[in-house]
């Protein structure tokens, strides 16, 4: 169906003193309609408008010192291209549980003034499709008084909850630019033995959750011989596609969208946005519903696979902060790793190396002060690095502690044990984490 287009430049004069702006996220971000509203704040024709986002790709300038009381960063995900900014205090952040974002917009916690979207061009019935990036983003359309979007014939049209009728959208921009691409990258030797640790976690009949990255990469490399898989995750990229080429990837045992692969947001190759145009086997949906706790618990078998920048020897899981330095966020870890933990035969799992870049162990005797605390001890089960695979539900501190330090590097195995030991005890020594 045919709409009446306006220039970016027009579209955003909507935007006044003290609006909360919503950006549609990832590979979707539309930066055209963001250097519309960048312009005009450099020309200082409003002040405090609050740009709202989860995860945005590319370069973006809203943050910078130079709009200091111009715009305020609110962000719900920390990405490398604001980690800077963030750091410095230009940028912000606010901690909440993926699963929650839309929950913050809907009960009107977070107001939402306009929200502008990156969409497919509308089909012959007049509905839009959010591609690539549903999340929060269904829930500033369905609040904002003001919706604008940046259509965009690259933008896939995408089933489930993507999907809305272009009559909610209030003003139309053309945009042609490619969406943003991330290349996988080669396997490292340490993403390849972390991923077989996982793979031999993995039974046949098992439900994913993995994000993006050397690690889950490495996980779906191994499970080419493994049995009707399933798929709930908030995200997944170019790894799986080999396992749904080979037919071991079908959802066929799942309990919640039998057949479907459920996600919110991806990013990835163009193959794997080509993959997911108007294909009815993919859903894109609302957060509210991918990251749901009592959702994902309906399913069976779901296995669960998170990371985290350090942990301490009692499982305590760092994966937004290193001390007080911000780096990432709570995102949708806690999410799936309780409703894994809740679903029969789950299996929640926190993969990483048991070492940074530079050699330092990244298990610790205590996190660093100022770290934040995403993954609690209480909620911890399955720890994997690339020298094993332990598991800590139901296990005393001093039982955790053994194991930990088991499959820590060997080279810090002997600083941890003595930071155990001061810390609990000379009954320490005693203690058989296998009984």
């Amino acid at each position: 169906m045919s709409y009446k287009a306006i220039s970016a430049e027009e579209a955003v004069k909507v935007i006044k003193t003290g609006d909360r702006v919503h950006l549609s996220s990832v590979a979707v971000t539309p930066h055209k309609l963001i250097k519309a509203m960048v312009e005009r704040g450099r020309n200082k024709e409003f002040y405090d408008v609050k740009v709202q986002h989860i995860h945005i790709e590319d370069k973006v300038d809203f943050a910078d010192p130079e709009f200091e009381g111009i715009f305020v960063s609110e962000q719900f995900f920390v990405g490398g291209n604001l980690r800077k900014q963030t750091q410095a205090g230009y940028a912000d952040y606010i901690p909440a549980f993926l699963s929650e974002t839309q929950k913050l917009i809907r009960d009107g916690v977070l107001k939402v003034n306009v929200a502008m979207i990156m969409c497919s061009t509308p089909d012959k019935h007049g509905y839009v499709s959010l591609g690539t990036s549903v999340d929060a983003t269904k829930a500033a359309i369905e609040c904002a008084d003001v919706v604008i979007a940046a259509v965009n014939p690259n933008v896939p049209r995408a089933w489930g909850d993507a999907i809305f009728p272009m009559s909610e959208i209030d003003y139309f921009v053309e945009d042609d630019s490619p969406l943003f691409t991330h290349d996988m990258g080669a396997l490292t030797d340490m993403d390849i033995a972390i991923g077989k640790n996982v793979a031999e976690l993995i039974e046949d009949g098992a439900c994913l959750q993995m994000g993006i990255g050397g690690i889950p990469n490495a996980v779906l490399a191994q499970l080419g011989n493994h049995k009707d898989l399933g798929v709930h995750t908030e995200m997944f990229a170019d790894g799986i596609l080999p396992l749904v080429e080979k037919g071991v990837v079908n959802g066929k045992r799942k309990q919640i969208d039998p057949g479907k692969m459920v996600a919110s947001f991806l990013m990835g190759s163009q193959k794997l946005y080509d993959f997911i145009d108007d294909n009815p086997m993919v859903a894109m949906m609302d957060v509210r519903h991918t990251n749901s706790v009592n959702v994902i618990r309906q399913n069976d078998k779901v296995t669960a696979i998170n990371s985290a920048l350090s942990v301490d020897i009692t499982g305590q899981v760092c994966a937004d902060s290193i001390g007080t330095t911000h780096y990432s966020g709570v995102g949708g870890q806690i999410d799936f790793i309780r409703g894994a933990g809740y679903s029969k035969g789950g299996l929640p799992i926190i993969a990483m190396p048991s070492v940074t870049a530079k050699g330092i162990s990244k298990i610790a005797p205590t996190l660093l002060q100022g770290s934040g605390v995403v993954t609690t001890r209480a909620n911890m089960h399955w720890f994997v690095t690339e020298y094993g695979a332990v598991n800590l539900y139901g296990k005393t501190m001093q039982e955790r502690a053994k194991l930990m330090i088991s499959v820590a590097h060997p080279d810090h195995q002997e600083m941890l044990d003595k930071a155990a030991f001061d810390r609990f005890g000379p009954h320490f020594h005693y203690v058989n984490p296998n009984i």
